[in-house]
Parts: C-alpha cells; structure tokens; sequence
C-alpha cells in the first residue's frame, strides 16, 4: 500500500501536469482559464478540508500522550531545550545560506527593475509581525479557538500545559483513565489519517492541474533563473541537512529520508506542511522515533523550524535588491539576517508565512513592495520547494532529538548496572 500510494501521488504530479496544461491551452481567454481551475481546486480544497479536520485533534492527543508518558518535568525541559536549540542553529545556518547563494548567484542581477513613485501594495498582511503580538499569540485564550484556526503553536502551549498536569497526577485512579482514553485516541485519530490519506493523489492532481491550466508552462521560462537559482539553493540545504543527519545517526540517514518520501512528497505537491503532517508523524513512529519525541517534537518544529522557508526569506530580499539594483553591503545583511530569524518566528500561523515576512522587512532595508510582488508571482513554485525541505528538516531534527534521548537512556541504564551492590 505504501509503494502504491507513492506511486499514485507522482502519478497525481504528471497528470496535473498534463490535464492542467491541456486547459490552459484550450482556454479562450484567462477568465476561462481561472474559471477551469477553480473546478481542478475543487478537488484540493476538499483534501485540504479533510487534512485540517484531523490536524488539531491528532496534535492534541499525540502531544498530550507523549507528555503524559514522561517520567518528569525534567524531561520535557530536556528535550525541549535540546529540540529549541537544534531549531535555532538549523534557522540561522538557513538564513546564512540564502545569503551566500544569493549573493553567489546573483538571480537578479541584470533586471535594472525601477521602483515607481506609488507603489502597489502586495495585498498581503504583515501586521502582525511585530515581537509583541509575536509572543503574546503563542498563548491561546481559547483552546477552541485554536483548534478551529488549527494554530499549531497556541494548541502545542495549551497541550503542553495539560500534558504536564496529567503526567504529575497520572498516579490518580481518576486521573489514569483520562491518560489511558487519550492513550486510546491515538490509534484512532492514526487510522483516520490513513484513510484520509487515500485521497492525496487526488488532491496533489487537483493542485497541480489548478495552478498549470491559471499560469501555464510560461511562468518556467520568465522566472527560470530564479527558481532555478532558489532550488540550487534547496539542493544545497538538502546536502547540509543530510549531512548533519548523517554525523548523528549515520547511515540510517538514508533510510529516514526513504521512510519520509511520501509526506515530502505530499509537500511539494500540495505545497501545504498541514498535508505532510499527520503522515510524517506516522512514517516517523515506524522509523523508530519514541512517540513521546515525535509528539512533542514535531509540533514543536512547526512552529520554529522551517529550514525551507528561512532560506528562501534572505534568498528573496537579496533578490529583490538585485533586481531593482539596491546595494547591501554585509554588514546591513547580518543584521536583515538576525531580523528574519527573529520576525520568522511568528509565521506559522499567517497566511503565505514566508512571503510575509519578506514584505513585513522589506521597508526596514528600503526594499521596494514592487519587489515582493515580483516574487509573489512565482511564489507557489517557490512555496513548494521549501515546504517539501520543512519536512526533511522537521524529520531530520525530530530523529537527532530521539537519538539524544535514547543515548542517553542507555548511559543511565549503564551507569546504574555499574553501581555496586551492598552486601546486607
């Protein structure tokens, strides 16, 4: 089942693909041809429906289940801190990445592109990116509320709050059946993910026909330079990614990425990390990963490490001023670094997270709105490609961290058959 699903989601990729290519073809006009797409969306917007109806319970009982299950508080701190300061290394190297490949690349050097006196707004909200409403969102005044805005980050703080109340009163008789029927609900909500996952193929060929038959083909050409550029930029990513795996958990780095496929997969077609994430969880678990690790983890690396989308933030603002010939010496790059890495932190929830950022800094370097439109545009190429690295990157840190956990354990259990026993 799981080699036929991936096989029917790249099957999903090309006939979306073709079928997509066919109506635009054959559309008279562009509002004919956004008229066929809205039809082909039909079809992913159902799909997306279904995935986002199992993403706030799915997260809510895994996480609280993991925590639960802990021993003590003093290990949700441990792998908490270990799984932040992983994420906080992994976003700056990103950033830096994206600075050097654009810098080297130079995608949009030649464009000699002039900002008008008024420029058009990119219709795209960066209101809230700014560090108050930053912190003060991570803090839900409703659990509800996050659940039906499926904000990852406000249910991972209410989770872990309720996950640490059950783990220190799960002695309790009371308390113990509410840890066992939410032990309980784990199965389901997986096997509920497995049947809604039947429908990818469907959805990644609604997505794909979608966006072809409304752009076509052309939009490869106009931008080629910088999508190939950014998707070099990707290859690199992948490279170091895989490579820091590889120095933690050696050569079963490739076995993860092969465990992983399908979900990467699903990203990129869908260009969606809430498509990837029920089965991610799931192809993690069968990897190895301690459910505990992956529960808390994963959700956790939702919120903070988009490996994909930190990279494409610096690499597009070194873009946009390239194209429209703004120089940035270094020195004012570190520092637009430091400003994303900071400003990022709050994108997971906002609509077109990483080109939110981008227009929300953008003034800060002068860089022209004109600019952001610019990417805009392609964005949904773009979106895919970095998306599909959040997953890898999401994958690879929540192996590193279970890795940690479990050689760790091991050094405990050693110490303790080491200790000498007392004669009576």
């Amino acid at each position: 089942m799981k080699n036929r699903l991936t096989f029917y989601i790249a099957a999903g990729m090309v006939l979306g693909v073709v079928a997509g290519y066919a109506c635009h073809a054959g559309a008279p006009d562009a509002a004919a041809a956004k008229v066929a797409a809205g039809y082909f969306s039909i079809v992913t917007d159902i799909f997306l429906r279904l995935i986002k109806m199992i993403i706030a319970p799915l997260v809510f009982v895994t996480l609280v289940s993991g925590l639960a299950g802990m021993e003590s508080g003093r290990d949700v701190g441990r792998i908490g801190t270990r799984t932040l300061g992983w994420f906080i290394c992994a976003s700056l190297v990103s950033l830096a990445l994206g600075l050097v490949l654009a810098n080297a690349l130079q995608p949009g050097a030649g464009l000699h592109l002039v900002a008008s006196a008024g420029e058009a707004g990119t219709g795209l909200n960066t209101s809230a990116l700014n560090v108050k409403d930053v912190v003060t969102h991570a803090f839900p005044t409703s659990l509800l509320d996050a659940m039906a805005r499926n904000d990852i980050l406000q249910i991972l703080v209410f989770s872990l709050f309720f996950g640490l109340g059950l783990g220190a009163l799960k002695s309790d008789p009371r308390v113990a059946s509410v840890v066992r029927a939410i032990d309980g609900m784990v199965p389901v909500m997986l096997r509920l993910t497995d049947y809604v996952m039947r429908a990818a193929p469907l959805g990644v060929f609604g997505a794909i026909a979608s966006a072809v038959t409304l752009r076509g083909l052309d939009v490869l050409y106009t931008y080629g330079k910088l999508i190939g550029a950014f998707y070099l930029g990707l290859v690199v990513l992948w490279a170091v990614l895989i490579g820091v795996g590889y120095l933690f958990l050696g050569r079963r780095v490739g076995a993860l990425l092969k465990q992983v496929r399908q979900p990467a997969m699903l990203a990129f077609a869908t260009a969606s990390s809430e498509a990837a994430y029920p089965r991610l969880a799931e192809q993690l678990e069968k990897f190895g990963v301690d459910k505990r690790v992956v529960g808390f983890a994963l959700p956790l690396g939702y919120a903070f490490n988009l490996d994909g989308s930190m990279m494409y933030q610096s690499f597009a603002a070194i873009f946009i001023a390239q194209a429209f010939g703004i120089d940035m010496p270094l020195s004012q790059q570190i520092f637009m670094l430091l400003v994303l890495m900071l400003s990022s932190k709050g994108m997971a929830s906002v609509p077109r997270g990483s080109v939110v950022v981008v227009a929300a800094v953008a003034p800060l370097f002068h860089l022209p709105a004109a600019g952001v439109a610019l990417v805009l545009a392609i964005d949904q190429i773009l979106d895919m490609g970095r998306t599909m690295t959040n997953v890898v990157g999401n994958s690879v840190a929540t192996a590193v961290v279970a890795k940690w956990e479990t050689s760790r354990r091991r050094s405990e259990l050693s110490e303790f058959d080491q200790t000498p026993v007392q004669a009576k």
